[in-house]
């Protein structure tokens, strides 16, 4: 079957790397190397504020404050200072603006911390966030969802994630991933992959 429909997450994908930002927020703040993603990976309370955070049960005070008692930090502007370093990866966006204008099907598929992050309606024929939904990626219903508002079946799309655990479910209902690590080779699989995006 034809591949010509796109997931692709938000965070690390179409910006600039979210370990990366945590990375530079622990040196800024004089905590040990990867201490964020250690917490949100090791720590079940920085785990916990994170997930319902992203499953839109708590907001982002709440999340703050958690978050800071666990990292033994100053809560106020935390989620600002975690990701000041997040910038937009424009070559990304670019290239699935371009996928989109040939006619490929896309999705944004994002576990969310604050609706106003995203800017980029014009790129998508779907947006599915973790927030309104109360449940979020790796949970297999999220692509369902995805696949659902798009109209297309599993077997014709290709799914973009930074993180290996959010890539299993997609390729098990269907989907042929990519882990996104370097922009320039994401894109070239995406030409390579999506019929619309390969005209040879």
């Amino acid at each position: 079957m034809a591949l010509d429909a796109l997931l692709i997450d938000w965070g690390g994908v179409l910006t600039t790397s979210m370990m990366g930002a945590f990375d530079a927020f622990s040196s800024r703040e004089g905590l040990p190397e990867h201490a964020v993603r250690n917490a949100f990976m090791n720590d079940a309370a920085a785990r916990d504020a994170l997930i319902e955070l992203e499953c839109g049960r708590i907001d982002i005070p709440v999340f703050e404050t958690r978050l800071a008692a666990a990292l033994d930090i100053e809560a106020e502007g935390l989620a600002k200072r975690l990701t000041a370093d997040v910038e937009p990866d424009h070559a990304m966006r670019d290239a699935v603006r371009e996928l989109h204008a040939e006619g490929i099907r896309t999705a944004l598929v994002s576990n969310s911390w604050r609706a106003e992050d995203y800017d980029v309606d014009d790129l998508f024929d779907a947006i599915v966030l973790s927030g309104d939904l109360g449940f979020r990626k790796p949970d297999p219903e999220i692509y369902v969802v995805a696949l659902t508002r798009l109209g297309v079946a599993a077997e014709r799309c290709v799914f973009v994630d930074d993180l290996g655990g959010n890539l299993k479910p997609a390729k098990a209902l269907g989907m042929t991933t990519i882990r996104h690590v370097a922009t320039s080779d994401t894109i070239a699989q995406l030409r390579r992959l999506l019929r619309r995006g390969n005209p040879s």
